[in-house]
């Protein structure tokens, strides 16, 4: 068995997820702790200032000053939390084999087949003196593939350990939304659509930053859904492509719907994600028997119940299965960077579109 970290700093761009676990990449795995490391509102800030002057590949170039200021104070921060995960959990450095470092996403595009994560692992190496699994992404994208979604050999791991309805489907609604469907042996998956990031960015921009998202959904539970607007966004030709696919957050933006009150606006956003969720099940050749949801959406009711009754799907949780819905993708990684280690795949045709089950994951070694 192998003691792993795995860190993740998700699209919303407000923290670092961290989990340990002991796995041998395959079928046993261990939960031993996560913690929750929140950015301050200023790094926050200029994460999110960044990530809106980065929308064509080009733009990395025009603003890498500004790039690495931020990729250095983002590594510091990931160093930091390892420690308080590390203190929290009383565990000592030396018993950790290997961290799974993801970096903060900046630019991801399935078109152009190029993905880019801030985060210095050889910094994070040195502050930590622990071997690091980084760069995820690239071997899959070298090999065809689109470099994500790259949690779903973790989430058949949950469903052949913990769940015994077949076929189901996981739905991790983060700043983007990705689903994982599963049947048997089977296992497909792709970005369905937006999924917090466009009702985050819609309430800061409301409320100028005093509200930074819709708590339990319930200011889109009080409005009313603007069915023109909401028929404009799903026009988005994304939407008729055949997965594998994958999405970066500035594939969509709030142009069509700024002028909306609070209330509404939030309401025909939450609905977009609904909907693109319930129209991607079609996308499977089988109707899954149970909907599983994970991160931050999953605690939104405005979208757990419209998911629950468009689709006419059993939904429950990931937290019903004794899984934290908020440190899925911390534990993907640690598992992940496990499988990396160990020369196993972590990115699969049905997955990411990559021709041949893939490898990936670049090592620093210390010790």
């Amino acid at each position: 068995m192998i003691t792993s970290i795995g860190l993740m700093s998700g699209t919303s761009c407000d923290g670092i997820d961290s989990s340990i676990i002991e796995s041998d990449g395959e079928n046993k795995v261990n939960f031993l702790g996560d913690l929750f490391f929140p950015y301050s509102p200023e790094t926050k800030s200029k994460i999110r200032q960044l990530k809106d002057k980065i929308n064509v590949f080009k733009d990395l170039k025009s603003n890498q000053a500004e790039i690495q200021l931020i990729e250095k104070e983002i590594t510091l921060l990931h160093a930091k939390c390892v420690d308080l995960l590390i203190k929290q959990l009383n565990f000592e450095k030396k018993n950790i084999d290997l961290i799974g470092f993801h970096g903060q996403t900046i630019f991801h595009s399935f078109k152009d087949k190029k993905t880019v994560q801030l985060g210095n692992a050889h910094l994070l190496s040195q502050l930590t003196n622990t071997n690091i699994i980084y760069n995820f992404r690239q071997n899959d994208i070298l090999n065809g593939g689109q470099g994500a979604p790259l949690t779903p050999i973790f989430h058949k791991f949950i469903k052949e350990n913990l769940i015994s309805e077949n076929p189901i489907v996981f739905i991790n609604i983060g700043g983007i939304t990705n689903l994982t469907f599963i049947d048997n042996e089977k296992i497909s998956s792709f970005d369905s659509g937006p999924g917090n990031f466009l009702i985050d960015k819609f309430i800061q921009f409301k409320t100028q930053n005093k509200i930074q998202y819709d708590d339990e959904g319930k200011i889109a539970l009080s409005g009313q859904v603007d069915k023109n607007i909401l028929s404009s966004y799903l026009d988005d030709p994304y939407f008729l492509i055949k997965p594998p696919k994958s999405l970066d957050v500035n594939d969509f933006n709030l142009s069509p719907i700024r002028s909306l009150n609070l209330e509404n606006g939030l309401a025909t956003l939450s609905e977009l994600t609904v909907i693109t969720i319930s129209n991607a099940l079609n996308f499977f050749n089988k109707v899954p028997k149970k909907i599983i949801l994970s991160g931050g959406g999953r605690k939104n009711k405005y979208l757990f119940n419209q998911i629950n009754n468009i689709t006419q799907i059993s939904t429950s949780t990931i937290d019903e299965y004794k899984i934290n819905g908020d440190f899925v993708e911390s534990q993907a990684f640690a598992y992940l960077a496990i499988r990396s280690f160990l020369k196993k795949p972590i990115s699969f045709p049905e997955t990411t579109g990559v021709k041949n089950p893939s490898t990936g994951g670049n090592l620093i070694k210390i010790r």
